[in-house]
């Protein structure tokens, strides 16, 4: 018994007929009869019947498909991890990530996926998501880390959620570990100088009617959390962007949840290679990484 057999079998049971199984396979349905009768005889069993309305499996054919079904699949397991190994025996992948993605969810990934395999060649670019975008366009890296949905030119996968956070510098009076809108607005900001952050926490503030007064636009996240520990103002920043938190720096969350999904992005109807989809597979705890 081997697998060819097993598989003819199947699709003669499938298709209900030898010349149509000998089609689908595309061998010569006399082919098809002599592995089933090899089959038969081996066993020592009928596993088809067959009649003017074709084949179809006895019942003790149709018990025996379930084994051979489990055989099959496993062989087509095997065969997926060999292809899958032959493909990361060397190679590269490239990827590109805005900052904060780059400092807190890449080292992890990257360094679970070296020990896996530590001959595939793995390079970061840290850029801003303007530059994240371009590198994929251009071919210039193979996945890129950035904030979801993006483009239909991209396909996507969610990655992580990440929860814009207030970080209230400490003072005289206590702050409270749940803020209200009206609490909120005794508060001068420090904002994050990039349209896309910057736009989401301006609409969830006027989605509520609430005015959100601010004292300054940053460019960089260090360089406002810094602030924040100097006294400057407060900060609506996503957490990842925001760590580490200094001391004089209290953090709480806003009265509505606000958050960021960010997602891993590939160009669409590209041909990429096997070490990209492992990689994505580590970074969603997927297929071989699966915790």
């Amino acid at each position: 018994m081997n697998i060819d057999q097993l598989r003819i079998l199947l699709t003669v049971a499938e298709h209900g007929s030898f010349s149509a199984a000998a089609m689908q396979l595309d061998i010569s349905q006399s082919s098809v009869s002599r592995a089933i009768a090899s089959l038969e005889e081996e066993l020592g069993v009928s596993l088809l019947t067959r009649g003017r309305f074709g084949a179809h499996l006895t019942q003790l054919g149709e018990q025996i498909m379930v084994h051979a079904r489990q055989i099959i699949q496993a062989r087509e397991n095997i065969d997926h991890e060999v292809n899958l190994a032959r493909g990361l025996q060397g190679g590269r992948i490239r990827i590109a990530s805005f900052r904060s993605a780059a400092t807190h969810l890449l080292p992890a990934k990257i360094a679970l996926f070296r020990q896996r395999f530590p001959l595939v060649e793995v390079t970061l670019t840290e850029d801003d998501l303007t530059g994240v975008e371009h590198a994929l366009r251009e071919g210039l890296v193979d996945i890129g880390l950035m904030p979801l949905p993006r483009a239909i030119e991209f396909d996507t996968w969610e990655i992580v959620r990440d929860e814009f956070v207030v970080l209230i510098p400490e003072g005289i009076h206590p702050i409270p570990l749940s803020l209200s809108w009206a609490q909120l607005s005794c508060y001068s900001f420090i904002l994050y100088n990039y349209a896309e952050c910057t736009s989401i926490v301006r609409e969830h503030w006027e989605t509520w009617g609430q005015e959100l007064k601010v004292a300054y636009e940053i460019k960089e996240d260090s360089t406002i959390v810094s602030m924040v520990a100097q006294g400057l103002g407060s900060a609506i920043l996503p957490r990842l962007a925001a760590l580490p938190i200094p001391e004089g720096v209290q953090v709480r969350s806003l009265p509505i949840p606000l958050e960021r999904v960010i997602g891993a992005a590939v160009l669409a109807n590209v041909l990429h290679s096997p070490a990209v989809f492992v990689f994505l597979d580590a970074l969603r705890g997927r297929g071989l990484f699966k915790r």
